[in-house]
């Protein structure tokens, strides 16, 4: 069972370090999961629960506002939705996203539609691959848990 263990540990530590290298992560998830502990095991995953929650409702809130069909484009309302996704990103670590956002901003300030819509299709992407490889990890932490051990912690920097 030691074995076992051992090499769960392994891998949810090469996945975990892989997530920062390929900059799906950033510092301030580590902060967060800094805050979780004995009396709050499941803080994180809570924490990206509604993060992932509030990006299906500003993605389908910025697309309803990009919809051309329905008259004129609401590019204030894309903005202000931009903004929030760009914040909620931020304290989670969600580097990627949060990057994407920064784009979007611009161009929604440029009133360029074309560019509004890339990204906003990339923001959809990007926050789905996300919670994928979340979801991995999370799994990973179970896995450890039920052989018996306890989740390492990983030292990025």
């Amino acid at each position: 069972m030691d074995a076992l263990i051992s090499q769960l540990q392994r891998q949810f530590r090469d996945y975990t370090i892989s997530l920062y290298q390929q900059g799906f992560l950033d510092d301030q998830f580590t902060e967060l999961k800094k805050l979780q502990d004995d009396g709050s095991p499941d803080f994180v995953a809570e924490v990206l629960t509604l993060f992932f929650e509030d990006c299906v409702k500003l993605i389908s809130n910025m697309a309803r506002a990009l919809d051309k069909t329905t008259g004129t484009v609401d590019f204030s309302q894309v903005g202000a939705s931009v903004h929030q996704l760009k914040g909620s990103s931020s304290s989670v670590g969600a580097k990627r996203v949060k990057a994407l956002c920064v784009s979007f901003k611009e161009y929604c300030e440029a009133k360029n539609y074309e560019g509004c819509v890339r990204c906003l299709q990339q923001v959809d992407i990007e926050y789905k691959a996300l919670k994928t490889k979340l979801q991995d990890m999370f799994n990973l932490e179970k896995q450890i848990i039920q052989a018996g051990g306890r989740v390492p912690q990983v030292d990025i920097n």
